[in-house]
């Protein structure tokens, strides 16, 4: 069951496209796992059309100039952030790990099924490779938007005791995992800062699969661990 999710301010800065496309990607990915969001969404989308006739409504009334303002209020209406929402169009093609049209990647001969969002990524995300702890990273090319990583733990796996020099955007894609701060399921979306130390462990026997962001590399806090940070961003970027 989905516990963490977006805020609503998050949401409604998602459906008005002021969020960063980072952040914007992860809500989208999130809405197509969790049927909440994208009803909260759609509501928010719907409100802001009703706006936006209304505006241009209002215009037509001030200035009688059918022509422009009937142009006017359909420029506003295109100009609606649709490649941001939930039912964005799947322009991924074929990658390493996938056919045409794939929706899927794999790890190790297991097949993990994407949300609808991340389907175009599929073709831009690298080999996975081994690091510490039962931990599996394959990067992921955003383009201008950075750099993201699917992560798996195997089961037992964990990161290293860290806290953030900026922030983490974790979404679950398969199986869950906790921190020392709380437990997470598929689906979550979780947002980390410099604010909190944790833990990542999966301690189910099917492991676990995140999609994260994150805009600084991870500072380790903890034992050997610590020994890492000089060469942090060669792992978490």
């Amino acid at each position: 069951m989905i516990k963490f999710h977006p805020s609503a301010r998050q949401l409604s800065d998602f459906v008005e496209g002021t969020l960063t496309p980072a952040i914007s990607l992860m809500v989208s990915a999130h809405c197509d796992m969790c049927e909440k969001c994208q009803r909260f969404v759609e509501i928010e989308t719907e409100s802001l059309a009703a706006q936006m006739v209304s505006s241009a409504s209002a215009k037509l009334d001030d200035s009688g100039d059918m022509a422009f303002q009937f142009g006017d209020m359909l420029a506003q209406i295109t100009a609606l952030p649709s490649d941001k929402q939930p039912e964005s169009v799947v322009t991924a093609s074929v990658s390493h790990h996938s056919k045409p049209g794939a929706s899927t990647i794999e790890l190790d001969g297991r097949t993990f099924t994407l949300p609808r969002t991340l389907h175009r990524y599929i073709d831009k995300t690298g080999n996975w490779s081994s690091l510490v702890g039962k931990l599996w990273q394959a990067p992921v090319d955003l383009g201008n938007q950075g750099v993201a990583n699917f992560i798996f733990m195997g089961s037992g796996g964990s990161v290293p005791e860290h806290t953030h020099r900026g922030t983490e955007y974790t979404l679950v894609i398969d199986g869950e995992f906790s921190d020392g701060l709380s437990r997470y399921d598929t689906g979550d979306f979780i947002f980390m800062n410099g604010e909190k130390t944790h833990t990542p462990k999966a301690e189910g026997k099917e492991g676990c699969l995140v999609f994260s962001i994150v805009d600084q590399p991870l500072h380790f806090t903890s034992g050997l661990a610590r020994l890492l940070n000089p060469f942090s961003h060669l792992f978490f970027r």
